[in-house]
C-alpha cells in the first residue's frame, strides 16, 4: 500500500495576525467615535466624514489581506500606510487649529499603529522601524512643531513595533531550528526501524553464509569471506546513515514544514483506521510459534490484548532475543519465555541457560555496529513506549525483561 504524506505546518505568528485583524477594526471603529464625539469642534467636519468613509471600506473590504503573511503583500503594505499617512495630515485640513494645538487626536487615531504593526509582523523590526519613521514625520508637519506628546506617541508606536518585529524573526528562526530537529528525529527513527529489519534478516544471512563459508573452505571460504566483508559495510552503512537535508515552507513567514511520511497500514488490518482504533491483538498467538523443543513458552490462560502494532514490535523483541540466544548461546541452549499480564503493563521475559555475556561487550559490539540489542530489541521497545531491560552473569545465563505499558500506542509520531 501507498505511504501516506502528513504536512504539518508551524506558525507562532499566525495568532499575531489574527490579533491585528481585530485591531484594526476596533481602532477604526474607535477613531469614527472619536469624531462623533466633537464633531461640532471640526473647522471642516465634511474632510473629516470623508476621510472616514474612505478608511471604514478600506478596513473591512481588506481583513483577508491580514489574514496571514502570504496575502499580506509588499503592494498592500505601502497602499495602507499611505492611508494612515493621509489621514494624519489631512487633521490639520479638517480639525481646528485649536485642538491641533492643544494636542488633538489625528483623524486616524490609533489606527496608525496596525498598518505599522502589519510591516513589523510581515518583514520583521527593520520594516517596522522604517514605517514608524515615516508616521513620526507625518506626526511632525502635522503638528507643525516638535512637542513632547508627538514625540512620545511616535516612541511608543516605533518601540513597539520593532520589539514585535524582533520576536516574529526570532520565532521564524525557532520554528526552522524546531521543524529540522523533528526531521532528523523522523529520520532517526525510520532509519532505526530499517536497521532492525535488517538486522533481523539481511545481516543474519551474511553472518550464516560466512561460517558456513569458512567452516567448508575452499570455493565456499571466499564466499564467506565476500559476505564478511558486506556485512560489515551493511553495518556501518546502517549505524551511520544520514538525515535528509530540512525542507521549510517556500515563504518563511508562513511557519515551518515539516514532512512525516506514516508507515502503511498492515495487510490485516482495516485500511484508513488509526491503529489504536484497530482491534486489539493478542499477544499469545504472535509468540506461540516461537515455541518448540529448545523454548518453552509459559503464557496467561485468558488472552493478553495489546494495539496491533504494540504486540507486533513486542514479539519482534523476543524473536530478536531468541536468535541472540541461538547465535551466541550455542545450538544445546535453552531458553524459556514467560508472558505476564499485570494491570498497568504486559511483561514479556526471555531467559536462557547459555554462557551469559561478559561485561563491557554490549558497549563493544554497538560499536562495532553490531546492533542487535540495540536496535532490534530496545529499539523496537522505545518506539512503542516500552522499555527492556538485560541482565546477564556470566555463567549463568541471559535475562530479557521486556515491559510494554497498556496504553502504548500504535504509531509513533503520536507519542
Amino acid at each position: 500500500m501507498v505511504k501516506r504524506e502528513r504536512v504539518m505546518r508551524m506558525s507562532v505568528e499566525q495568532p499575531l495576525w489574527r490579533a491585528l485583524t481585530a485591531y484594526r477594526v476596533l481602532t477604526m471603529l474607535y477613531a469614527v467615535a472619536l469624531f462623533a464625539a466633537a464633531h461640532d469642534d471640526f473647522a471642516r467636519p465634511w474632510v473629516a466624514v470623508g476621510y472616514f468613509s474612505v478608511l471604514a471600506v478600506w478596513t473591512l473590504a481588506t481583513l483577508p489581506k491580514v489574514a496571514n503573511a502570504a496575502s499580506c503583500t509588499k503592494r498592500f503594505l505601502a497602499v495602507d500606510l499611505a492611508v494612515a499617512l493621509a489621514g494624519i495630515l489631512l487633521t490639520r485640513a479638517a480639525d481646528a487649529a485649536e485642538r491641533i494645538s492643544d494636542g488633538g487626536p489625528t483623524l486616524p487615531s490609533i489606527w496608525t499603529a496596525g498598518a505599522v504593526l502589519a510591516f513589523a509582523i510581515k518583514g520583521g523590526w527593520r520594516w517596522a522601524a522604517f514605517a514608524s519613521l515615516l508616521v513620526g514625520v507625518a506626526n511632525v508637519v502635522q503638528r507643525g512643531a516638535f512637542s513632547r506628546d508627538t514625540v512620545h506617541n511616535v516612541l511608543l508606536v516605533c518601540i513597539a513595533s520593532v520589539a514585535i518585529g524582533y520576536v516574529v524573526e526570532v520565532a521564524r528562526a525557532s520554528e526552522r531550528t524546531l521543524a529540522r530537529a523533528l526531521e532528523i528525529e523522523a529520520a532517526t527513527r525510520e532509519r532505526e526501524r530499517l536497521a532492525r529489519d535488517i538486522h533481523d534478516s539481511v545481516l543474519q544471512v551474511l553472518a550464516m553464509v560466512q561460517r558456513r563459508g569458512t567452516a567448508l573452505g575452499g570455493e565456499a571460504a571466499e564466499l564467506g569471506r565476500l559476505a564478511g566483508e558486506q556485512e560489515v559495510a551493511l553495518r556501518s552503512l546502517v549505524a551511520g546513515g544520514l538525515a535528509p537535508a530540512s525542507r521549510v515552507s517556500e515563504d518563511t513567514a508562513q511557519g515551518a514544514l515539516v514532512r512525516v511520511v506514516e508507515e502503511p497500514d498492515e495487510p490485516d488490518e482495516p485500511a484508513g483506521l488509526a491503529d489504536e482504533a484497530a482491534a486489539p491483538r493478542d499477544l499469545r498467538a504472535l509468540l506461540t510459534p516461537y515455541a518448540g523443543a529448545r523454548v518453552t513458552l509459559s503464557e496467561p490462560g485468558a488472552p493478553v490484548p495489546l494495539a496491533p502494532r504494540a504486540a507486533r514490535e513486542l514479539a519482534a523483541a523476543v524473536g530478536a532475543a531468541l536468535d541472540n540466544v541461538r547465535v551466541h548461546a550455542g545450538p544445546g541452549a535453552r531458553a524459556w519465555i514467560l508472558v505476564e499480564d499485570e494491570p498497568d503493563a504486559v511483561v514479556v521475559t526471555v531467559r536462557d541457560d547459555g554462557p551469559g555475556i561478559p561485561e563491557g561487550r554490549l558497549a563493544q559490539a554497538e560499536g562495532e555496529g553490531r546492533l542487535g540489542v540495540a536496535l532490534s530489541i530496545r529499539g523496537r521497545l522505545r518506539d512503542i513506549g516500552g522499555t527492556a531491560e538485560l541482565i546477564s552473569v556470566p555463567g549463568q545465563g541471559t535475562e530479557v525483561e521486556l515491559r510494554v505499558p497498556r496504553d502504548a500506542r500504535g504509531r509513533t509520531a503520536q507519542r
